[in-house]
Parts: C-alpha cells; structure tokens; sequence
C-alpha cells in the first residue's frame, strides 16, 4: 500500500514538473480569460473554443479562464446576481495562487469580462501585462440590450424604471449589470452610488493605486463592435459616453473628464501619450467576430 501510494506520488509529482518545464520553455506569457454576461468559463461555443484557438497558435502556453463559483452553472449566475466586488477578489485570488501566472499573464476580457479584469489590473499587484478588452464598457452602460432606438417610449419607460431602482444599495449589491449602471443626466448619483463602476474609474476618490495598476500595464487594447446593440451607448467599448446632462450626444475619451482631468486620475492621458492605447472596432453586434480575426489581430497582434 505504501509503495504504491509512493509510485503514484512520484508520477504525479513528474506530472507536476512536466508541466512547468511546458509553461517556462513555451516562450509564451499566460492568457487570462473572463466571459461576459450569460456565459460561462468553459462553454465549447464561446470561451472553450477560444481557449482551443489560442493554445494551437501558442503551443505550451498556459490559458486560464476564470470560472466564479463550483461549477459552470454557478459561474453563469454569478454573471447576473453576485456583487461585482466580491467577483473580482476572487479572480485575484484565483490569479495570486495559480504557480503558472506568477512571471506575469496577459488578460483577455469579453464583454463585463473586461471591465471586471481591468478591476483586477487596478486593485490587484497581478502581473498583468496586457489588458483586450473585447466589447467592454468602461464608462458602462444606459440602454436597453437589444431594445428599440433608446430614444422611443417604451425604451424610455423602462429605462425610468431602472433609474429609480440601480443605485439603491440592496439592488448596486445584488445585481451585476446596475452595478455599471451609468446615469449621464444624474452624473452626481452615479458617483456617490456606484460601487463598482465609478469606484474603479476613480470617481468617487482618487486611488492612486488604480492608477498606478492601469498605467503599468503594457498595452490597453479595447474593441469596439460598431453595430453593437448590446451595449448602449457603443462607443462606452473605447471609454467613450454620453455628455453629461442628455443621453444622445456623445463625448469621446479624449475629450472626457476623466481624460482631461488635471492629475489624469486614471492615466488614461499618459498612457494615450505614451502610446499604450490601441482602438480597434468591427463592423458588427456584440461579440460577433470571426476566429481568423481573433488570431490575425488578437493572438499574432498581442500575445505572440
């Protein structure tokens, strides 16, 4: 019993060598997922065939998709109902105590996905490198998925509805989506409310550690889709929002507070400047883009 118990922990143990030994001479730095609402870490159709996609172009490369909760149900609910904050302490976690991501990783976001991992480049000394957000919305959103123009009555009827509702604290602690809920008309609620959004786009005080987190990073690439009728306004996907005070003109990062601010507390403007932006946009919805696409420009563009 216990020399085969001896066997099994010497082959495991090679195991365990074996796969460091990959990760190390691959040449490649680990990749970081996070899926967007309604998916799941794993799923064959979405993240589970980009994980297959990225390992074929990257042979050796280690790819970790983030997965809140024991199993693949529990992560799609937590997309929805668990408190955004405690989502990205736990993908720090994940990230602090995976062996293969301690020389540093580059982070792939899809859709909240993104918003949620650049919480993780700002709050946590992660080692990311590169942040992709695809179809992210970092000032967040005020429309309806899949809604009629945001401009007609019952778009607007509902919209008042969750006006008085997303920044109540039962409801910004519950509820994923009201936690990026961004209200342009009540710029000052949206800052004294939001618990997430405006606090990781140093709205609400300035943490120079956000800063510090988002600066250092290598690249910040964000993609737009230019026929996205997920996310309202689209152009939220490039750090773009509406002007305060409506909801129809838009006003583009560099011509935004955050990015005017005088001590530029995101760095948004430093890293503009110093050339770690890239804006890409496709002529497509949400999340709609082609693997070719994905290795073309993200994979051969980013990781490799």
């Amino acid at each position: 019993m216990v020399r085969a118990w001896l066997k099994f922990s010497l082959t495991m143990l090679k195991v365990f060598f074996v796969l460091i030994l990959l990760n190390f001479t691959s040449g490649f730095t680990p990749v970081v997922l996070w899926h967007g609402m309604g998916d799941s870490c794993c799923n064959p159709l979405s993240l589970g065939r980009l994980m297959k996609v990225i390992k074929a172009e990257m042979p050796g490369v280690y790819v970790k998709s983030l997965r809140i909760g024991k199993d693949i149900i529990e992560d799609t609910e937590n997309g929805y109902f668990m408190n955004v904050n405690l989502q990205v302490l736990e993908a720090c976690k994940q990230i602090k105590n995976d062996t293969f991501l301690q020389n540093g990783y580059n982070a792939i976001g899809f859709s909240q996905g993104a918003q949620f991992l650049r919480a993780v480049a700002q709050r946590c000394p992660s080692g990311m490198k590169k942040l992709i957000s695809i179809g992210g919305q970092h000032q967040g959103v005020y429309g309806l998925p899949k809604c009629l123009p945001p401009k007609h009555k019952l778009c607007e009827y509902l919209r008042y509805l969750l006006d008085k509702g997303a920044y109540w604290s039962w409801v910004q602690d519950q509820f994923v989506q009201a936690e990026y809920w961004h209200d342009p008309i009540r710029e000052e609620v949206y800052r004294e409310r939001s618990y997430f959004l405006a606090d990781i786009n140093n709205e609400r005080f300035f943490n120079t550690t956000y800063r510090q987190g988002l600066v250092s990073l290598q690249k910040f690439v964000m993609v737009m889709f230019e026929k996205d009728t997920m996310v309202i306004p689209k152009e939220s996907e490039w750090f773009g929002f509406y002007t305060p005070g409506q909801a129809k003109e838009i006003t583009e990062l560099t011509s935004s507070r955050i990015y005017l601010d005088p001590e530029d507390k995101l760095g948004l403007r430093e890293m503009n400047l110093g050339g770690k932006l890239d804006f890409i946009s496709l002529p497509t919805d949400h999340l709609q883009f082609h693997e070719d696409w994905f290795v073309d420009t993200i994979i051969y563009g980013y990781l490799k």
